[in-house]
């Protein structure tokens, strides 16, 4: 359960995200004429506004919105976190193996990827590398370290590959800087858009570890904030969306005579 604290940030977060979307957006100019005859410019304008809004919900609304949740239970909590840019030569190639067997068929088992990866730190030569930054930052008061990348409800699967890469280097990173650390690298999904079905859409290609690697809607957010830390949001969502609604009303109904 969430401390008032806690509400009045998160409620103030989604508030101001939404007031500056709206302050800085502006419609598509493409003449939709049958759209507008049909639906009404107002309501192609809202259909637009909502398709840019999902684009940045990730970075405006839920990072900021995970950081609120997650300071009272851990040591240290920061968003877009840059974990380094030095990994041993051989935790690369331990790294690019894991990745092929993962391809041919072998279960991820991430505990027994990150052993394999500690082994390979221990000599051979620095490589500097880029990598993406990490979503989500934590520390726990027993030190141990969460490296956390937000995904869209429906990312590309695609690329499944790389963001399974991803999470290994950063481990293989963080690891060539602290040979003993403890380190956990996982993928982190808002809201199961399948629901009352299960979350699939990654386990089944066979590249995450689902017990360890992938955390989904309640699992996420009660893991950031503790038990009912979900059910809290949602409501702090509902809120904002009340405060907001005579706001938003008013800014596309301009479009209606236009």
């Amino acid at each position: 359960m969430l401390i008032q604290n806690q509400i009045n940030t998160i409620e103030r977060v989604i508030e101001d995200s939404l007031r500056k979307k709206l302050q800085n957006y502006h419609p598509e100019t493409n003449n939709m004429p049958f759209h507008y005859r049909l639906l009404g410019k107002d309501r192609m304008a809202l259909y637009s506004f909502i398709q840019s809004l999902n684009t940045t919900f990730g970075t405006s609304i839920f990072e900021p919105v995970a950081v609120a949740l997650a300071k009272n239970n851990f040591k240290k909590v920061e968003r877009q976190f840059f974990i380094g840019d030095t990994i041993k030569e051989e935790a690369q190639q331990v790294i690019q193996e894991i990745i092929n067997n993962l391809t041919i068929g072998s279960n991820p088992d991430k505990q027994k990827e990150i052993d394999l990866i500690r082994r390979k730190i221990k000599s051979g030569r620095d490589n500097k590398m880029k990598t993406i930054k990490v979503d989500i930052y934590l520390e726990n008061f027993n030190g141990e370290q969460y490296f956390i990348d937000l995904k869209t409800v429906k990312p590309n699967i695609s690329n499944f590959k790389d963001f399974k890469r991803t999470l290994l280097e950063w481990i293989g990173i963080a690891l060539t800087r602290n040979p003993q650390a403890k380190v956990n690298s996982l993928i982190a999904i808002p809201y199961n858009p399948y629901e009352p079905e299960p979350y699939q859409r990654w386990t089944i290609k066979g590249m995450l570890d689902d017990k360890y690697e992938l955390l989904v809607g309640k699992e996420f957010w009660d893991f950031l904030g503790g038990d009912g830390a979900y059910e809290s949001l949602l409501e702090c969502f509902e809120k904002a969306g009340l405060e907001l609604r005579s706001e938003i009303d008013e800014y596309f109904a301009k479009y209606r005579s236009n």
